[in-house]
């Protein structure tokens, strides 16, 4: 009802005209009601209105500031994407240089079976860091022959140089995966700048055939023990008295121990254990029930660009569950040394947690989810 109609019915009955009764009190009353009932649903009518009309106000605030909401969410992530942020995948190849490398060079050991080895006779290079080389230079978009391995001694691998095997050159690498575990001394060193982990391993003993067991480091005290040069093997040992023997390569270590000159090599498990089971029936394979953890990881050297790039290969590894490589690399090289180094741990059998690098993608081309 309009507000007119209230105005009138609020206004007081006219007297009676001339010659007519005047109403009784029962009639006078029963008006009065007539009309309290109607004012009553007008204002319910009107209070009704103005609650709709508030309510209709708030929705259209809402969704007003809902839409604002939106256009500043794309505007910031926009320019996330196309001013600010982290670089994208592009940025980092061409910071890393890696369009411009006609091949990969990549510094490994040689002589480490299940590891990193190279077949002189077959001219072929095999083992879990090799294959983990193949998975970064296919992420980096090279092929397997455009991949080249170089050989190189334990001291070399904060250098980052290797010996070319045919002028006998030292030649510079992109980066080293060989068996490099990853230390805050060695984080400090100049030159000297690791990826993610890639893989878990720990500190064991290996001796000849029929050695006594050896349980813990304290049974090699006053013992001669050959271990890697700059291995984060040596420290351990000398902390229990032992004769530390330093040798660059593991297969001068074993050297030594055929010839009965030092009594047992000390260094990584996951690089014992292959060469224990490539002779199983000549070596012993002791755990030494470390808690440290020696994991690997790849030396890029100061190329930061690449080093974020191969962490985006080892992040995509590890999360993305259609991608095997990483568990082909371990069941092909290291679970099947399994048997022959009986109870004695080789490496964890599951990749180390890799966190997302900070790489900038666009939302509808993200393969990391």
């Amino acid at each position: 009802m309009a507000p007119e109609l209230v105005r009138l019915l609020l206004r007081t009955p006219p007297p009676p005209a001339p010659g007519q009764p005047e109403p009784t009190a029962e009639e006078i009353a029963s008006q009065t009601l007539a009309q309290q009932e109607v004012i009553e649903e007008v204002i319910t009518e009107v209070e009704s209105a103005i609650v709709v009309d508030r309510e209709y106000r708030l929705k259209a605030w809402r969704l007003a500031g809902l839409g604002l909401l939106i256009v500043i969410t794309i505007a910031v992530t926009l320019g996330r994407l196309f001013v600010g942020g982290p670089p994208t995948v592009a940025e980092l190849r061409e910071q890393a240089g890696v369009d411009t490398w006609p091949s990969l060079a990549i510094g490994v050991k040689d002589d480490q079976f299940g590891t990193a080895y190279y077949d002189p006779v077959e001219k072929r290079w095999s083992g879990f860091d090799i294959d983990i080389a193949y998975m970064i230079a296919e992420d980096l978009g090279f092929r397997r022959e455009d991949v080249q391995f170089y050989g190189m001694e334990s001291e070399d691998r904060a250098r980052m140089q290797a010996d070319d095997p045919v002028g006998g050159e030292r030649v510079p690498v992109h980066m080293v995966i060989a068996s490099y575990s990853i230390t805050q001394t060695r984080e400090d060193m100049a030159g000297v700048t690791f990826s993610q982990g890639y893989l878990d391993t720990e500190q064991s003993v290996l001796t000849l055939k029929g050695h006594s067991p050896v349980a813990a480091l304290k049974d090699l005290a006053g013992r001669k023990v050959c271990s890697l040069s700059t291995s984060t093997s040596q420290s351990a040992l000398e902390d229990f008295k032992a004769i530390v023997i330093r040798k660059n390569r593991v297969r001068e270590c074993f050297a030594l121990l055929d010839s009965r000159q030092v009594e047992a090599i000390s260094t990584d498990a996951a690089i014992l254990a292959g060469w224990k089971h490539r002779y199983p029936e000549k070596y012993d394979h002791f755990d030494l029930g470390l808690d440290a953890t020696e994991r690997w990881g790849v030396n890029v050297g100061e190329n930061l660009a690449l080093k974020e790039l191969v962490d985006l290969t080892l992040y995509r590894s590890w999360a993305d569950p259609k991608d095997s490589r990483w568990e082909e690399a371990f069941d092909r090289n290291f679970q099947v040394e399994v048997a022959a180094n009986g109870g004695t741990p080789i490496a964890a059998a599951h990749q180390p947690r890799v966190e997302r690098p900070d790489v900038r993608w666009l939302p509808w081309e993200d393969p990391l989810g």
